[in-house]
């Protein structure tokens, strides 16, 4: 059984910051992940879960590859992609380097522990991932030989991002870390009062981190000092996708929330209309509507000017996955054993795909390609 916030009391503020400066208009959108990679957990430091890439409009499974060792340990990282490869991070352990055109084990390299949610980051020189023993990896892009760990005091969920030379990165010890890429040594710390779950966002040199305690904390990347906050009154698991002044995420409060972070207000609360259930999922952001997958088995498209429903599809099981958009599509898997690709503008069922495997883990696309890991501990490619 997944260890989730909902361990944490309800704190009843949620934090935010002033950017300071100009600031683009609500409901512009940032620039996609780049079509020949996905270096990061939803694409971007936005984390806005959209990709440039093209995809063809009927996918067909090009290869599979058996990560899950004898236990069949399920995979709940998403991938990266960079260069020709997928990056993925195995439940056994292993980092694997896969080659994206045949699925050829490129390097393994071993953590010695348990690897989670915790999705690649794949920089110049190194990759970096976090295990659930409580250690930052990061791992030569060339061989796949140790550069250094970090050890933290809890298991580790939230995925790595890199911005200038920090790896950025949450813990279950109640900390956020800011490490030095290069020589793995801490630069700061953060604690809050909960399991940093979310993986951070970054924007305008602050990293924005949703945390158990109901907090989304404003950070300086320089120092790691805090700002601002507002009230909001739910704690979250989810990574938060940023839009300017905007940022939006769902909780377990059974609501998706759209924060003005120029005004430190909360300027919508969307909850289902028919059922309330948590939100794990983190959502993309496209076509000015906030995209996410519901602990109700349903996939919300959420109008992100008004936060009033653009359209739901509903899946036979609850939607954990994050979403991916890629050509007009939307991208994204269910507890139901199947990938589904949705319509963007209405939401309509355009392709899917029986794994028969439960998907937590979230799309990759880059190059032409789709990579997701599955409960049944196997990669699957689709192109």
């Amino acid at each position: 059984m997944r260890r989730l916030c909902a361990s944490v009391p309800l704190w009843p503020v949620i934090a935010v910051v002033l950017i300071a400066g100009s600031l683009p208009l609500a409901g512009q959108t940032q620039p996609p992940a780049p079509a020949q990679e996905w270096r990061q957990f939803r694409g971007t430091p936005h984390l806005t879960g959209v990709s440039a890439a093209t995809l063809p409009p009927t996918l067909k499974l090009l290869w599979t590859y058996d990560a899950g060792g004898s236990g069949g340990d399920p995979i709940d990282s998403s991938a990266a992609i960079a260069g020709g490869v997928a990056y993925v991070g195995a439940g056994t352990g292993d980092l694997l380097a896969l080659d994206l055109a045949s699925g050829t084990l490129r390097w393994k390299y071993t953590t010695g522990n348990l690897i989670g949610e915790s999705s690649p980051f794949v920089g110049a020189e190194a990759v970096y991932i976090g295990d659930l023993g409580g250690l930052v990896h990061a791992v030569s892009r060339r061989d796949g030989k140790r550069l250094w760990t970090f050890k933290t005091g809890s298991e580790i969920k939230s995925s790595p991002v890199l911005v200038n030379d920090l790896v950025l990165i949450g813990s279950y010890d109640t900390h956020l870390y800011a490490i030095d890429a290069r020589s793995g040594t801490l630069r700061w710390k953060v604690q809050t009062k909960g399991m940093v779950h979310a993986t951070p966002a970054v924007q305008d040199g602050l990293t924005f981190v949703a945390g158990c305690d109901a907090v989304f904390r404003a950070i300086r990347i320089a120092d790691g000092t805090e700002a601002y906050h507002i009230e909001s009154g739910a704690y979250t698991a989810a990574s938060p996708v940023l839009d300017g002044d905007r940022a939006y995420f769902g909780t377990f409060n059974d609501e998706v929330l759209a924060l003005d972070l120029k005004g430190r207000r909360t300027l919508w609360r969307y909850a289902d209309p028919d059922a309330r259930f948590p939100y794990y999922s983190s959502a993309a952001l496209h076509g000015g509507r906030v995209i996410v997958g519901g602990r109700d088995k349903v996939v919300h498209a959420i109008d992100a000017a008004t936060g009033k429903q653009a359209w739901a599809f509903a899946t036979r099981a609850r939607v954990d996955s994050s979403p991916v958009v890629a050509g007009g599509r939307v991208y994204i898997g269910s507890g139901d054993g199947r990938l589904y690709a949705l319509d963007a503008a209405s939401g309509k069922k355009v392709w899917e795909f029986e794994i028969g495997a439960g998907i937590t883990a979230s799309p990759a696309i880059a190059a032409g390609r789709l990579v997701i890991g599955a409960q049944d501990g196997r990669v699957y490619v689709f192109g």
